[in-house]
Order: C-alpha cells, then structure tokens, then sequence
C-alpha cells in the first residue's frame, strides 16, 4: 500500500471531498438536501464558520477525509467521514479519526459528537474503539439516516 498521509483541507480538495462522501453516501442511504449543501461549499458550510476538514492522501490523490464542524465554542460534530472502498480496511478511518481527535483538541475542543447509522457497523465499532460512548439524541438532526449518536469529551 502507498503511503497514506493526512493534512488539512487545501483550496482544490473540494472536489476530493463531494466525490469520497457522495461514494458512500449514495451506496448505502441517498444524498439528502444538507448533504448537498455542505459537500457543494465546504469552505462556506464548514471552514469558514470555524470548521476544519481532514484528507488523507496517498499518491497525490484524496483517499479519504472528515471534517469538524463548529457547534459551539468548545464542541464540533465529527462529520462527512469517508475512505475510498480501494483504502478501507487497512487503518486509515482509525488514521482519520486520531488526526480529527488531536486536531478538535488542538482547536479548543472539549467534545466531540457525531450521528451515524447502525447499518454502518465497522465505522460505529472505530468510534467506539477511539472512545466514544453512545448518547441520547440531543437535537433533532438534519439527517433521515441519523439513528445512532455518539460523544467524546476530549
């Protein structure tokens, strides 16, 4: 396996970035209007407001990427994290997620949260090998597919 590597989001990686999560978005559930909002402006929706998004690169190609999104001066949502189906299952979403971790903390974070669905099994036993714990839902989410809510205090 090429080197894989993971830095923060650089002007051209929007493409990266709509492409990798529409892959496993429209495998498993279907694109819903937020996801087209946020993966059509991830500057606008996601960094400017105080977000962060990661990309993990291998030969010069994005390979996977997760963002931060700002909730509240000291609380992001893990979101939008996704590995090519080429780089899944060697290490790279745990890869990912630590990045994400040291990256929120780095940034003041002092929790983390996260929707997912339980249909997606292996990406709710990483978050639970990284720590989070699952938690009641505390808003109303923006996703049909959001049946499992998860939080790490950092």
């Amino acid at each position: 396996m090429s080197e894989v590597w993971v830095r923060l989001f650089q002007p051209g990686d929007a493409e990266a970035f709509r492409r990798l999560n529409e892959e496993w978005i429209e495998r498993y559930f279907r694109l819903e209007e937020k996801d087209r909002k946020m993966l059509g402006n991830p500057q606008g929706q996601i960094l400017d407001p105080g977000g962060a998004i990661l990309v993990a690169e291998a030969d010069g190609a994005a390979v996977g990427c997760c963002a931060l999104i700002l909730s509240s001066p000291d609380t992001f949502e893990l979101a939008k994290m996704a590995v090519t189906d080429a780089y899944q299952g060697r290490g790279l979403g745990r890869k990912l997620l630590a990045a994400a971790i040291e990256t929120a903390r780095s940034m003041g974070a002092s929790r983390l949260f996260l929707e997912t669905n339980s249909r997606m099994t292996p990406a709710v036993r990483l978050y639970e090998s990284m720590g989070f714990m699952h938690a009641a839902r505390v808003r109303q989410s923006d996703y049909d597919r959001s049946d499992v809510y998860m939080e790490l205090p950092l």
